[in-house]
């Protein structure tokens, strides 16, 4: 999720951060099922069709052959 709106610098040197937004969710094959807007708070939901999503993973090998045991070093600040 992104933040909305402004938020000003405690120390006064500048303007502030300006938050962008934009939050989505989208499905398997990267269509935005629900998208939120740059200027006001969104609470986002989509259904997520569980049986396309398990075909479209049948389909794109790149999804069906994702090794997930592989993904451990992620998570680690330094690799060993």
């Amino acid at each position: 999720p992104n933040r909305v709106g402004a938020e000003p610098d405690p120390s006064g040197s500048s303007d502030g951060i300006r938050f962008w937004g934009n939050s989505f969710i989208c499905g398997p094959q990267g269509e935005f099922l629900a998208r939120a807007d740059d200027h006001s708070e969104t609470l986002l939901s989509a259904t997520i069709n569980r049986s396309r999503s398990e075909s479209i993973r049948r389909i794109w090998p790149y999804f069906r052959d994702r090794r997930i045991d592989a993904y451990g070093d992620i998570l680690k600040r330094v690799r060993d």
